[in-house]
């Protein structure tokens, strides 16, 4: 119910609404696929798909533990913010799923292009409302500037798990289950992104893609909130 009133209040009803509604017509193609079609391989963009979901949850569940005065030392809000953080590079990640149908040409190939990009789109989508819910509680407890450095920031990591996750086949809950052998892998990660530039093109473009692409998405947001916020219009646009 909290939650529910919390996505109220933050205007945020209408897009979360339509992307569940992507997210269900999704995961029912993807089962039509794999019932009809026999294509179990499909199954991951499912899975992907909810983990996608997650971030959005979890900073949802952070802002109702956030208060005004900006009280950052409250355990239950740090933890959720660290899971957010933690689940957010699954959100993007997705679009890496290209890989499985890129450069293999064969019957159907249109069709897979089509779902991994969708399925890519709504999870960035889902990413992109908790990154501005996060957003929002930085700028309200440090200011604007402040706010778009953490933007800026959680691109760069959210970059480099999703390298992580992709090239080192990492998952965010093996910060839990394998803590020792995530930490070996980041140290090796981070030196391999330093020392070789195929690499560290990776990291500095996807983050380019992370931070524009929210860039874009908030501007449009912003526009959306003004028009709707407008001045009530009496005999034409702009009239006093």
């Amino acid at each position: 119910m909290k939650a529910i009133r919390t996505i109220h209040d933050q205007g945020l009803a209408a897009p979360v609404l339509a992307l569940l509604l992507a997210s269900f017509i999704l995961t029912l193609i993807v089962v039509y696929r794999i019932i009809v079609g026999c294509q179990v391989r499909h199954a991951y963009l499912v899975w992907n798909l909810f983990l996608a979901w997650l971030p959005l949850v979890f900073a949802l569940l952070a802002t109702q533990q956030f208060t005004p005065g900006g009280h950052w030392s409250d355990r239950r809000f740090l933890a959720l913010a660290g899971a957010w953080l933690l689940f957010f590079p699954n959100a993007p990640y997705i679009f890496t799923d290209l890989v499985h149908v890129l450069g293999v040409w064969r019957h159907g190939f249109w069709t897979e292009l089509m779902l991994v990009l969708l399925c890519a789109l709504t999870g960035f989508l889902a990413g992109f409302l908790s990154l501005q819910l996060m957003h929002g509680l930085v700028v309200r407890a440090w200011g604007r500037w402040a706010g778009w450095g953490f933007v800026a920031a959680v691109s760069g990591l959210s970059a480099f798990g999703v390298y992580l996750g992709r090239f080192l086949r990492l998952n965010s809950w093996n910060v839990l289950t394998h803590p020792l052998h995530v930490v070996e892998s980041t140290g090796l990660a981070a030196w391999t992104v330093m020392t070789q530039w195929q690499h560290a093109k990776f990291l500095i473009l996807f983050s380019l893609f992370l931070l524009l692409g929210y860039v874009m998405l908030y501007a449009i947001s912003q526009t959306a909130r003004a028009g709707a916020s407008g001045p009530a219009v009496r005999g034409g646009i702009g009239s006093p």
